[in-house]
C-alpha cells in the first residue's frame, strides 16, 4: 500500500520459507535472507500481522527499517502460508503468543528482538512481552486489539461469526462476491483512503484471497480467531498485562481507524508505563502499510527515548 504519489514499482514481497518449531512449522519472510537473527550488528525485528492478514502486510515497513534492523515477519498458524494448528485452541491469543515466543527463542537464540504487532498481532505481542520480558528489546503496537468500552456499531457483525452455523453462513454469503470485490471491501475498511493503494498491492491481495479460497481451513481460521479476539475484548487481562511490560513501548493508533477506536489512545498512555502513544492523522487500521516511513522513524527512535507516558497527535 502507499500514500501520496504511488511508486511505479513497489517493493516486492520479501522471500520466505517454512521454519520448523519442532511441533509445527511457520512461514517466515525475511528482509535479510541468509542472515541469522543473531549475526553481526543487525538488530533482529519480528513482525506479527492482524486478523486475516499475513507476513505480506509488512513489506514496505521492513524495507524502511533496513539496514539497521534484520526484519522478519511470520504468518501466524492458519494464515498466509503457515499450516493451521491442530485444534481450535491453537487460535487463542495465548496459543499464538506461545508460537511467537518459541520462534524468538529458536530463531534468535534468545537474543531480544524488536517486536512489532498490528491488530490481532498487537494483542499477541502484548502477551509475549508481558510473559517473557527478557526476549523483548522494544515493543511496537499498531492499532492493537485491546478491551474497549466503546465498541463501534459496525463491529457487531463480528460476534455473529462466533455463533455455531451462523459464522459459516455469513462467510458463505461473502464468498459469493468476487475476490476483487472482497479485497476492495477490506481495503475500504482498513485504510483511511483505499484509493491510495497501489494497483500491484491490490492485485497481490486478490491473488492471495483466491489462493485461500482453495484451502480447507481458511474459514475455520477466521471464525476461531474472531472468537479468540471477542473473548479478549470482554476481558481485562490484556490491560493488566500491558501494565507489566518492561520494554520501551510505542503504541500507534489511526485517527480514522474503523476497527480499533483511536480514543483508546488515552487509556493506552496510562496503561503502558513510559510508553510513547501516537495518534496518526489520515490513518486507518494499518499504519505500517499506509505510512511505513513514519512508523519506521518512530521505531528507530524508540530505543533512544526515556520519557513518561504521553499522548501525541502527530
Amino acid at each position: 500500500m502507499s500514500t501520496g504519489t504511488a511508486p511505479a514499482d513497489p517493493v516486492p514481497l520479501w522471500p520466505g520459507q517454512l521454519v520448523s518449531l519442532g511441533d509445527r512449522d511457520v512461514f517466515l519472510r525475511s528482509a535479510r535472507p541468509g542472515v541469522p537473527g543473531d549475526a553481526g550488528d543487525f538488530e533482529p525485528a519480528l513482525c506479527v500481522h492482524g486478523l486475516e492478514g499475513s507476513s505480506a502486510n509488512w513489506t514496505d515497513l521492513m524495507a524502511e527499517l533496513l539496514p539497521r534492523m534484520a526484519c522478519e515477519a511470520l504468518d501466524l498458524p492458519g494464515f498466509g502460508y503457515s499450516p493451521p494448528p491442530r485444534g481450535q485452541r491453537g487460535y487463542s491469543i495465548t496459543a499464538q503468543a506461545g508460537v511467537v515466543t518459541k520462534l524468538i527463542e529458536q530463531r534468535y537464540g534468545g537474543r531480544p528482538v524488536h517486536l512489532i504487532g498490528n491488530s490481532l498481532g498487537g494483542a499477541v505481542c502484548v502477551r509475549v512481552a508481558a510473559g517473557r520480558p527478557g526476549l523483548i528489546r522494544t515493543l511496537t503496537l499498531l492499532s492493537p486489539v485491546l478491551p474497549d468500552r466503546w465498541p463501534d456499531p459496525s463491529l457487531f457483525k463480528f460476534p455473529l461469526l462466533c455463533v455455531p452455523a451462523v459464522g459459516h453462513w455469513l462467510i458463505s454469503r461473502a464468498s459469493q462476491f468476487s475476490a476483487e470485490q472482497r479485497v476492495a471491501a477490506i481495503a475500504a475498511a482498513v485504510c483511511y483512503d483505499s484509493r491510495e493503494i497501489h494497483p500491484a498491492r491490490l492485485a497481490g491481495e486478490v491473488a492471495e484471497v483466491k489462493r485461500r479460497d482453495t484451502l480447507g481451513y481458511a474459514d475455520a481460521a477466521l471464525i476461531a480467531s474472531t472468537r479468540a479476539l471477542i473473548a479478549e475484548r470482554f476481558s481485562r487481562t490484556l490491560w493488566r498485562e500491558a501494565a507489566r511490560i518492561e520494554a520501551p513501548t510505542l503504541v500507534i493508533f489511526g485517527s480514522h481507524d474503523r476497527l480499533v477506536d483511536p480514543r483508546l489512545a488515552g487509556r493506552a498512555a496510562r496503561a503502558f508505563g513510559g510508553a510513547r502513544v501516537i495518534v496518526l492523522p489520515r490513518t486507518g487500521h494499518v499504519a505500517q502499510m499506509e505510512h511505513p516511513a513514519t512508523v519506521a522513524a518512530e521505531i528507530r527512535a524508540l530505543g533512544m527515548r526515556q520519557q513518561p507516558a504521553r499522548l501525541t497527535h502527530v
